[in-house]
């Protein structure tokens, strides 16, 4: 198949910039709705995780959630051009895990190339992912 510079850059580019955006998962049209998504009915599902970490795949979304990670290093055949210029990849990896497994991604650029600091970061972030591809 043969991509055209120019479809490549407007297809990234039209309507809204890039592919990702983030969208609820429950109703927010009422100030109950908006109540029990944040105060004071969050307050229930913090203390129950606060009991027992495994309950944050049943309140959260943290189980249908990947992070997808990358410095940039090396970016599909291009080497490495830095975290900033991976980010159309690591959005299209995003919508790939969405398309086929309707899984949910962060993409996440490090500024970093340090293998330990990417380590660190990972695991820094890793309660708030199910999974982390990097």
């Amino acid at each position: 198949m043969s991509i055209k510079k120019e479809d490549a850059l407007d297809y990234h580019a039209g309507g809204r910039p890039g592919k990702l955006k983030i969208t609820a998962t429950k109703p927010m049209s009422t100030q109950q709705d908006l109540s029990l998504a944040y105060s004071p009915g969050v307050a229930y599902p913090v203390l129950e995780i606060a009991e027992n970490g495994d309950l944050a795949y049943e309140y959260t979304a943290k189980g249908n959630l990947v992070a997808v990670i990358s410095n940039g290093s090396a970016i599909l055949g291009l080497g490495n051009r830095g975290p900033l210029a991976s980010k159309p990849v690591m959005e299209g990896k995003a919508v790939l895990f969405k398309r086929f497994a309707d899984i949910d991604v962060f993409d996440i650029e490090v500024d970093t190339a340090n293998q330990e600091e990417m380590v660190h970061f990972c695991k820094l972030i890793s309660p708030t992912f199910g999974g982390i591809n990097l």
